[in-house]
């Protein structure tokens, strides 16, 4: 049976453009001060859609709730209930979850400025437009109602970089990308690597990768009165609240721009082609975002047909197993492996069962990363703060580039599985792909695990020779704010915002 296609006037726009052409933009985070209001406004907020337009747009709204926006917004404590566990408690709601992210020390909850237990927002406003549009546009969105209707906890300005991240390199390079044709449905394994993802791991209401439909909220007929929501594909029933909507994770990402490139240096011996060569040993591409293994002949499924795409991302680590053109714990393979269900070199049928039983280990790291397609996100941060080339970075004196960083933004449809899972097993974890001692060159944060006492390496294997151990790494990046929520399809706001009519 053909699946039902995708309504794009019920996604928000996010989930499938990043309004890259919209230099500005800022978020406000918000706490619902009237909720008569606040449903009045978030009525008429004219919400960007998913549909593609003869011509780019000049501005764009994008909103978000928390769980405990719901239930500011009046949505019955069953329905909240129906979202996920992870999502319900909040990204700084236990102190275990605290310290699987990785948010200890300077980065622990007790030093945020916003997403705290009692600074949690209830609603994320995300404005976009063209240079110098941005004031008016906020001006028009927040109409009538807006100052009645909430209070502000932050607003949060970016700055367009032109595509380079605040360290320096190119960013936003490599994405998944979606089965918006819904022709992956999941449920098989993957002996390769492949970039196109079931629409289900970013979208609720359809199958993800394990052909399984997410949980969310699904709801009685009569619970929706007015009609807003689609019924459940698989429950048709009952009324799907989730359906076209995902969940954001949002964390505002301090770096520390001139400790990056000045403990690089010292690394180098102030010598400017090996202090390049080591930043991009750490980040696993060159600077303008080329990788540093060489790309493929074969086609990778659901990487695009440009030669900047090709150039890009046509590649997986199949050919570098050793690690020495790209470091094992560089940033790129952390965030993701590039690998299927199998090692790299697994072939046929009888090849598959040889590996289901744990034999034909060709090498120590055999098995221990999981399967890229089931661990995807979709990121959509912006930069903000002062750019500083790595030379400015080194000077002693200027701008203090602690003011920078990223307002990390990622969409996902299972937060445990997907952002906390990466974060967590590949980012922070001292123990990624048989190594030790070390976390992401980048985000970690050095601090020790048990059996694990040290934290703070970075190891780069060397061709017929031992590895090369950098000691004594500092800690880059220092979260100051996140939370999770709920970026709600189109019919589900207007369901959200016309409860107790």
């Amino acid at each position: 049976m053909q699946p039902s296609p995708i309504d794009y006037s019920d996604v928000q726009g996010l989930v499938r453009f990043g309004y890259q052409h919209l230099a500005e933009a800022c978020f406000f985070l918000l706490r619902v001060k009237d909720r008569t209001a606040a449903h009045s406004w978030l009525t008429a907020a004219p919400v960007s859609n998913a549909v593609k337009m003869p011509a780019l747009p000049d501005n764009a709204l994008q909103i978000a709730i928390s769980s405990e926006g719901l239930r500011a917004l009046g949505v019955p404590a069953e329905i909240v209930d129906g979202f996920s566990d992870d999502f319900i408690s909040g990204m700084a709601g236990e102190e275990s979850r605290s310290r699987r992210l990785g948010d200890v020390g300077t980065s622990a909850p007790s030093g945020w400025r916003w997403g705290a237990k009692g600074l949690v927002p209830h609603v994320l406003v995300m404005l976009y437009a063209k240079r110098e549009g941005l004031e008016a546009w906020t001006e028009i969105v927040k109409g009538s109602l807006w100052n009645t209707a909430f209070e502000i906890i932050e607003c949060l300005p970016t700055v367009d970089m032109g595509g380079v991240e605040t360290f320096g390199f190119k960013d936003g390079v490599s994405q998944p990308t979606l089965d918006w044709d819904r022709k992956r449905q999941g449920g098989r394994a993957e002996i390769e690597y492949g970039n196109l993802i079931a629409i289900g791991e970013f979208l609720l209401g359809y199958p993800n990768e394990y052909a399984r439909y997410t949980d969310r909220p699904l709801i009685d007929p009569k619970e929706d009165p007015h009609n807003h929501l689609l019924p459940a594909e698989n429950y048709p029933d009952k009324r799907d609240l989730g359906r076209n909507g995902a969940y954001l994770v949002f964390r505002d990402l301090e770096q520390d721009v001139r400790a990056f490139w000045q403990f690089i240096d010292r690394q180098a011996g102030s010598n400017p082609l090996e202090r390049t060569r080591l930043g991009q040993a750490m980040v696993g591409r060159t600077m303008d975002g080329r990788p540093l293994v060489p790309t493929i002949s074969r086609k990778i499924a659901g990487v695009g047909s440009d030669d900047s795409d090709i150039r890009l991302n046509q590649f997986t680590f199949e050919s570098d197993v050793a690690g020495t053109r790209c470091p094992l714990g560089a940033h790129i393979r952390r965030a993701n492996p590039r690998n299927g269900d199998f090692p790299y070199g697994t072939r046929g049928f009888i090849g598959r069962l040889i590996r289901v039983f744990g034999f034909g280990r060709r090498n120590l790291r055999d098995d221990l990363i999981a399967s890229s397609q089931f661990h995807r996100i979709l990121r959509r941060g912006r930069e903000y703060g002062t750019k500083l080339s790595p030379e400015e970075a080194l000077e002693s004196a200027g701008t203090n580039a602690r003011h920078s960083g990223l307002r990390f933004i990622c969409l996902n449809a299972n937060i445990t599985r997907q952002f906390e899972f990466v974060q967590s097993a590949w980012i922070m974890n001292t123990k990624f792909d048989g190594l030790t001692e070390e976390s992401d060159p980048l985000l970690g944060n050095r601090a020790p695990i048990a059996g694990c006492p040290f934290g703070d390496v970075f190891s780069i294997p060397q061709s017929g020779g031992l590895r090369r151990r950098i000691k004594g790494m500092p800690q880059f990046v220092t979260v100051r704010g996140g939370a999770y929520f709920f970026l709600p399809g189109i019919r589900a706001l207007r369901f959200i915002a016309s409860i107790g009519d």
